[in-house]
């Protein structure tokens, strides 16, 4: 290990200390000598050149700042993951780039400003942003019978400049719940399986409500093949290769037939949920080092 190894846990104002699961990782690089800084990621004093990497983990806020986040990312001489990715993957647009790669991605149409809904007949909807975090402005509706209000949350992203995307609620979600399947580096440097958490239902009603992160349902799985299946094909399609990634996040969800699809792919501030599996910070710790 280089002499001085500085590294960057990038946080926000909200959580100036990072957030409780990541002081696992920080931790794991302080035992094995390097000097870690907890520093937001909008912090017009913080000197990014000073760090061997700056890693981002919970910058939170940037949500109604995105093109400011981004514009940063690109600022950051060494960051993980890379600004580019950032740019990509902060837009959940990417999912329709995905699909046509072959990842089995949920159904998603997209409605931007100026353009006009086409709601679909029946059935239950979820709304929400292209750009958002910990499920902001996310809201799941029954149709025809709240067709009203879920065209006028359609209508209040797009008329503020967003980009609003219509997903079907999966009812799975109520039974199997969500699987999260977490890839770090592994010795050679590639992305591969580390550890899966299952997450339970967060819209549990229909209708816009505030959701609190911190009643989530969180419990360690095991993945199917299925799931990690889903997971390779994903990182296959990673824009300019998975190997540049320091960490990954597949969230999956069984559709209709049962077959595993993918609401999210994570790659730029995701949770890792180092607290349910032992060792897992200690090897994301190895692949930093392994970077500087």
């Amino acid at each position: 290990m280089p002499v001085d190894t500085r590294v960057a846990l990038v946080t926000c104002a909200i959580f100036p200390d990072l957030w409780d699961d990541d002081h696992l990782l920080r931790d794991a690089l302080r035992a094995r000598g390097v000097a870690v800084d907890a520093v937001r990621w909008d912090d017009t004093d913080a000197d990014w050149s000073v760090y061997d990497l700056t890693v981002i983990r919970s910058p939170w806020d940037y949500v109604a700042r995105c093109d400011q986040f981004v514009d940063w990312a690109r600022g950051v001489p060494r960051l993980a993951n890379p600004a580019d990715i950032i740019a990509w993957n902060t837009d959940k647009r990417y999912l329709s780039e995905l699909a046509e790669a072959g990842v089995p991605v949920i159904p998603t149409g997209f409605v931007g400003p100026g353009e006009t809904w086409s709601p679909p007949a029946e059935g239950e909807w979820v709304v929400k942003p292209t750009v958002s975090a910990g499920s902001q402005d996310t809201a799941r509706y029954t149709l025809p019978a709240q067709l009203e209000a879920a065209r006028a949350h359609v209508t209040r992203l797009t008329t503020t400049g967003r980009t609003a995307m219509i997903q079907p609620y999966l009812s799975a979600i109520e039974t199997a719940g969500e699987t999260a399947v977490l890839c770090l580096p592994d010795a050679t440097g590639e992305l591969t399986f580390s550890h899966a958490i299952r997450k339970g239902p967060m819209l549990r009603h229909t209708g816009e409500h505030q959701i609190d992160p911190g009643t989530e349902d969180i419990a360690p799985r095991t993945p199917s093949e299925a799931e990690l299946e889903v997971a390779r094909l994903a990182l296959a399609a990673v824009p300019g290769g998975a190997k540049r990634l320091l960490y990954a996040r597949v969230d999956v969800i069984p559709g209709p037939d049962g077959a595993p699809m993918m609401v999210e792919f994570e790659l730029t501030e995701p949770s890792l949920f180092f607290s349910t599996a032992p060792g897992a910070a200690e090897r994301l710790a190895d692949a930093i080092l392994a970077r500087v």
